[in-house]
């Protein structure tokens, strides 16, 4: 008797969080290559909450589709951040509505009792720096997956 591979699995959507470094190096290799508007980036100062509704690749698809010969998909998700005490933001003009942003990574960066800043780093030497009370990430998907639009999974010259 063989185990069950994850394809295997029921398909459901992605729904985790993060509350450690380690638990944000999997939500980092998730939303890799997410793309997003400039104008689907929110901060909610009052309620301490940055918010991206982001179309992420499905990497943890990527097998499958390739395996059976079918279109690599994206989802969209919503990426969400709690205890935000600040925002800043480096390498691209956000009043650009037409500006559509590519997320490499999610880094971060401790400072004392908890504290730090998250760190989301977007292609073309972008960046967007959340100083945070405490880290607290969420990502969650939002639609039914949908066929890549490129047709293309991302490619990052790695094999």
């Amino acid at each position: 008797m063989a185990d069950a591979t994850f394809e295997e699995g029921r398909e459901a959507p992605l729904n985790l969080g993060a509350e450690t470094d380690e638990d944000l190096k999997v939500l980092s290799a998730l939303v890799q290559d997410s793309v997003f508007p400039v104008t689907e980036m929110r901060w909610q100062a009052s309620k301490r909450r940055f918010a991206l509704l982001i179309n992420r690749f499905r990497w943890e698809d990527r097998a499958a589709a390739e395996r059976r010969a079918r279109a690599y998909e994206r989802v969209q998700s919503l990426l969400v951040v709690d205890n935000v005490l600040g925002v800043a933001s480096q390498g691209f003009e956000r009043g650009d509505k037409d500006l559509v942003l590519s997320l490499l990574s999610l880094s971060f960066e401790p400072a004392e009792d908890g504290a730090g800043h998250l760190v989301l780093t977007l292609a073309g030497d972008g960046a967007i720096r959340l100083s945070v009370e405490a880290l607290e990430v969420h990502l969650r998907d939002v639609t039914r997956p949908y066929s890549a639009p490129s047709g293309k999974a991302p490619d990052h010259g790695d094999g």
